[in-house]
């Protein structure tokens, strides 16, 4: 068994789920704002137990997976950002890469919260698996999460419809993250 690692960044911790983030865990995913993006109808108790489960399950079989995201301030859970490989019915196939999503509570949006969890766990990504492609998939409407994307050194490389909504995949090529991280580092050290 694979240990999750905790990561802490200026706002936040990257922690394992604990099974007491299930009540906020369903909650967000129940959230028609958030889901809004990921299939469009709120899910059920039972589909967040199954999510939960999946993404707790995936450290297991693969040393990656998603980590809950929790205020440094509070304590309170505001969402998810991590990897997965979920086997997709989508073409082409993403099998075998690290897919990046992310999904934060609607009082996180906004405040660059997103950027900085996605930042911190694809700094630890490009650590531990420097040869696994990282991947993610968008809905065409979620302007928001293709900023975050960008940022980050993703690219288009695809569009094609999943479970009816039409989307973008994305790639981040090795290059290109080390250039993300450079220009960063560069307007960390010039602040």
């Amino acid at each position: 068994m694979h240990s999750v690692p905790i990561i802490e960044t200026d706002r936040l911790i990257l922690r394992p789920y604990r099974r007491d983030d299930f009540p906020a865990y369903s909650a967000l995913f129940g959230d028609a704002e958030v889901i809004r993006y990921v299939g469009g109808v709120p899910f059920t108790r039972e589909q967040s137990w199954t999510r939960f489960l999946r993404q707790v399950g995936m450290w297991h079989y693969f040393g990656f997976g998603f980590f809950a995201i929790q205020d440094r301030e509070t304590g309170g859970f505001l969402g998810e950002a991590g990897f997965h490989d979920v086997h997709r019915a989508i073409t082409p196939s993403l099998e075998g890469t690290m897919e990046t999503g992310w999904a934060l509570s609607p009082k996180a949006h906004g405040k660059g919260l997103a950027t900085e969890a996605v930042s911190a766990a694809l700094k630890w990504a490009d650590h531990q698996f420097p040869k696994l492609r990282k991947t993610c998939i968008i809905d065409v409407g979620n302007r928001a999460s293709i900023r975050v994307a960008e940022k980050h050194g993703f690219k288009e490389f695809w569009r094609t419809t999943y479970h009816g909504n039409h989307v973008i995949m994305f790639e981040r090529h090795q290059k290109a993250a080390a250039a993300t991280g450079d220009r960063r580092a560069r307007a960390h050290a010039e602040t």
